[in-house]
């Protein structure tokens, strides 16, 4: 597999990601953060993630609604040429909307593998342990995905959430 040149740009973008995942656990939701950046370097979306029972819609995983909000304001081809920066590895259900929403590149701070040592077998995370990259695979289209990056800083807002 090629590796992928991380740029500084991609860099400030994850931390923005990863701040987005510290106000997600500040407003006491699960910690992810999410953002779309257009070619231009524009952020077109950002979420948090909204999925924490009773009041959360389990479907709301930040990187879902941060997709679907760009994909209401870009063209297909504008979509085509965005990224999605993430503070986590987008699980199964949002490598699925990244894919249909014609994003091609995704950078992500923290892996699943890493995200599991620190959930457990919490309820509220039952991880599928399915890297994006197998699901994007699976795919008619290429993703580029780079990631992790920035692994321990993006589980720094994580450290005692899942007790």
């Amino acid at each position: 597999m090629a590796r992928h040149q991380v740029s500084d740009r991609d860099r400030t973008y994850l931390r923005y990601a990863i701040e987005l995942s510290r106000r997600s656990r500040d407003a006491g939701k699960h910690p992810f953060g999410a953002l779309v950046v257009d070619a231009r370097g524009s952020i077109v979306a950002e979420a948090r993630n909204n999925s924490l029972p009773p009041d959360g819609d389990p479907t709301q995983h930040a990187e879902l609604v941060a997709v679907s909000l760009a994909a209401r304001s870009l063209s297909v081809e504008e979509l085509a040429r965005a990224t999605l920066y993430s503070s986590a590895e987008p699980c199964a259900m949002c490598a699925g909307a990244i894919y249909w929403c014609n994003i091609v590149r995704v950078v992500y701070a923290m892996s699943e593998a890493r995200l599991l040592v620190l959930t457990g077998s919490h309820p509220d995370n039952p991880t599928f342990q399915l890297p994006c990259r197998d699901v994007f695979a699976r795919g008619q289209r290429a993703i580029e995905v780079i990631g992790p990056v920035l692994e321990d800083a993006a589980a720094e807002p994580h450290a005692g959430f899942w007790r």
